[in-house]
């Protein structure tokens, strides 16, 4: 296991060095999951929600989200996005699973996007349907691979 980057030696907040790092194409895939009464899938899949269709406002709240995520997570670098994927897929009679891929051509990697990403959709599905269903969760979390930079390639191995 690494150290803590995000502290100086006094203990001190700050904001990692990267000036040394070379670009290089940087990925991250995370997921998570929301879950859910039937009959509120069902209206999210035939689009009849009273605010409009749930999957692509969360879709695009999920975009702007990993745009954002360095305004959002202190410390946390801005980066050039150049690509944000977002996969938002009925699983079951009562879960949405959601995929964010990002990338980037950057000094530090993008996991951080990926996630907050993920997050957001979430929130704005649960925002959207909390009106016909308060008992939805938000579940699992979780940076699934990342690849580019230093530390290597990452790829989830348990279901932790």
């Amino acid at each position: 296991m690494g150290e803590f980057t995000h502290f100086d030696d006094a203990g001190a907040s700050r904001m990692v060095d990267i000036s040394h790092k070379e670009v290089t194409r940087r990925q991250a895939r995370a997921t998570g999951r929301i879950l859910m009464n039937p009959a509120t899938l069902q209206m999210i899949v035939d689009r009849k929600a009273s605010k409009g269709d749930v999957r692509e406002v969360a879709r695009l709240a999920g975009i702007m989200a990993a745009k954002r995520t360095s305004e959002i997570i202190p410390l946390c670098h801005s980066l050039p996005l150049t690509s944000v994927k977002i996969d938002i897929t009925p699983h079951g009679d009562s879960e949405l699973f959601v995929t964010v891929d990002c990338q980037v051509d950057a000094k530090t990697g993008v996991e951080m996007e990926a996630l907050t990403a993920v997050a957001t959709v979430c929130l704005t599905v649960y925002d959207m349907c909390k009106g016909v269903d308060r008992e939805m969760r938000i579940t699992d979390i979780q940076l699934e691979e990342k690849s580019g930079g230093q530390s290597g390639h990452f790829i989830r191995t348990s279901a932790q």
